[in-house]
């Protein structure tokens, strides 16, 4: 029948649109609908209703509704007048109110403690014990909000606390949808009630939620405890312990203290100290999974850190309920228990941030994302068999890696506002050491983030690199083995900084082929040149195959060998070449020199050398 999850889905689809006086309304129109598709509506105005049987439920489970809704709408009404009253500052909850709310839950008790003893006739109602349990657990929820507006707390602490039991076994019975279902409703509804009802009977505030179960619930009085019994008996053993089972099956103690940095503070809060126990088997856990599945792609090995994510987050929630608490009764910001509960709200706190960047970190993948690395689309099966022989795989187009990077963009700045968002934890400002380490560490993952491949960013990074130099990672956050989270060891700064210092000087060589690739097209776009004429130029595109020579050859002058002329022949000296005037001169003095024995004839005239004498 799921009479839990009938009525919490009514809830919920009400109340996440309305308030309470919206679910009443819905309530009753819903009753209406039912009565006319089960012919159950009175035809007279004073005529008594019939009442429901155990038969009728045989016959159609929607007689099962019909009292549920009853129960709601009644239920729904006197929460909607005590919200009104308790939302109006100026008054409280009046006696006239208070005795109209008292009568309208009580009205409700009487709708569901029907459906009990109709459900108790098994044979008649064909009905199974799941379907009782679950009615009765919700009877025993009405009568503790009736003990609790009458403030008698020992009765709503024995109401509720069988409530709670019947639910613990549920969920410990159940699968995983309807173990969130239980789980959601006990945190919302029960849980809080009984921890103010345990209050105000003086109770210690060290004694857990399962301890108050195991004092004020009775199995030898109670026929339902004593079912759920039969089919666990270690349930109440389990529930008073010491000792507190993780999901594994394997016991884990509960803890006495919590260290932060230097300081080390007793856990007073028993929820508190629940939730960290909790969160220490998650952890455990999850150091296991990773270190037996190393080959896991990162989305698969992010997912895994969900279940240390969820009992941090408690442990979180568990310890702002504490100080809330604390703060209510009026104790002072000085006092040694508000102490310990900021620094214990500090180390949660850092550890659920620590927790979320090593998600961040797995997701970015190998060296937190220093690298990137082409992914290749395997094909489907339909794909590989129309190909043929084809490959069946191909690779990634730059849509999917642009989509990749702008992920591990996003992831960054995650990491990046977690860590500023740690310096409004209490008492981090004070500690100046602390804060280096986070401004380190803020610089290691801004370097990460501003490596996306141009050389401003680049140098940039860089720079962050060699300020985010960590000497040790700090004693007092030690990391479980295989599992990642917010420290960084100094391997890892070294490596991104030889990284980039690589990653800069290939693109700084880019730039300079660029530069040089821009300056070779413009001389090629003004002066297109046959590469015979350009031996002297660094072909930085390639060899343009087309354009070796110039064929066929056109006519050219070409020099072929010097050009002398005739003119200068006489004027110039030339080594071995004695000069002619110098030649004539020496001769003429040579002839004064030499005595003559015949005398100078006289020349010939005329023509031919021969003349008239």
């Amino acid at each position: 029948m799921d009479i839990t999850k009938f009525v919490v889905s009514q809830r919920d689809k009400a109340l996440l649109v309305g308030d309470y006086g919206s679910y009443r309304k819905q309530s009753s129109r819903r009753l209406l609908v039912v009565r006319k598709k089960l012919n159950y509506a009175s035809r007279r105005k004073y005529t008594p209703k019939t009442p429901i049987t155990a038969e009728d439920i045989a016959r159609n489970h929607e007689f099962v509704h019909l009292l549920l809704l009853s129960a709601e709408r009644a239920w729904a009404l006197a929460m909607h007048m005590k919200s009104t009253q308790t939302t109006d500052g100026s008054r409280g909850v009046t006696g006239s109110t208070k005795r109209h709310i008292t009568s309208k839950l009580q009205k409700a008790v009487s709708y569901a403690t029907h459906l009990v003893n109709l459900l108790q006739e098994k044979d008649r109602s064909e009905t199974s014990s799941q379907s009782l349990l679950e009615a009765r657990a919700y009877q025993q929820s009405l009568r503790g909000a009736i003990a609790f507006e009458k403030r008698d707390w020992e009765r709503c602490l024995q109401s509720f606390s069988e409530t709670r039991l019947l639910y613990t076994s549920f969920v410990q019975s159940a699968g995983t949808k309807q173990d969130d279902l239980f789980r959601d409703l006990l945190s919302s509804n029960i849980d809080p009630s009984m921890r103010y009802a345990a209050y105000q009977l003086k109770l210690p505030r060290t004694m857990s939620i399962d301890t108050i179960v195991v004092r004020y619930v009775q199995p030898t009085d109670n026929a339902y405890v004593s079912e759920v019994l039969k089919s666990n008996p270690d349930l109440l053993q389990g529930l008073g312990g010491s000792a507190r089972k993780s999901g594994t099956g394997k016991s884990e103690d509960m803890p006495k203290t919590i260290k932060w940095r230097s300081r080390t503070v007793d856990l007073e809060d028993a929820s508190t100290a629940q939730a960290l126990a909790s969160l220490s088997a998650a952890e455990t856990g999850l150091a296991s999974f990773l270190s037996a599945n190393q080959d896991l792609d990162p989305k698969s090995k992010a997912a895994a850190y969900d279940d240390v994510l969820l009992p941090s987050q408690d442990a979180v929630d568990a310890t702002k309920t504490a100080i809330d608490e604390l703060t209510a009764e009026g104790v002072a910001q000085g006092d040694a228990r508000m102490q310990s509960l900021q620094i214990t709200r500090t180390a949660v706190n850092y550890n659920l941030v620590s927790w979320r960047i090593g998600r961040n970190r797995v997701l970015c993948g190998e060296h937190d994302g220093a690298t990137f690395k082409s992914e290749t689309n395997r094909k489907s099966r339909k794909q590989r068999a129309s190909e043929g022989s084809r490959a069946a795989q191909e690779e990634e187009s730059n849509g999917k890696k642009l989509t990749r990077l702008r992920e591990r963009v996003v992831l960054y700045d995650s990491t990046i506002q977690s860590l500023d968002s740690t310096k409004d934890f209490p008492g981090v400002a004070a500690d100046q050491a602390f804060v280096d380490e986070l401004e380190a560490k803020k610089a290691y993952f801004s370097s990460l983030r501003s490596k996306r491949n141009a050389l401003a960013l680049l140098a940039r990074a860089l720079e962050l690199s060699s300020q985010s130099s960590l000497s040790r990672v700090p004693a007092d956050q030690p990391t479980a083995d295989g599992a990642t989270k917010l420290e960084v060891r100094p391997e890892q700064t070294k490596f991104l900084k030889d990284f980039l210092e690589r990653m800069v000087r290939q693109y700084r060589a880019l730039v300079e082929l660029e530069e040089m690739d821009s300056a070779a097209s413009k001389v090629k776009s003004t002066n297109p040149l046959p590469l015979i004429e350009r031996l002297d130029e660094y072909p930085s595109k390639g060899v343009d195959l087309t354009n070796l020579v110039t064929y066929p050859p056109k006519v050219q002058p070409v020099p072929v060998k010097p050009i002398f002329l005739d003119v200068a022949w006489n004027y110039i000296d030339y080594p071995g070449r004695p000069r002619k005037g110098a030649t004539a001169a020496a001769a003429g003095k040579a002839e004064q020199e030499t005595p003559t024995s015949e005398p100078k004839r006289e020349a010939k005239k005329g023509w031919f050398g021969f003349g008239r004498s």
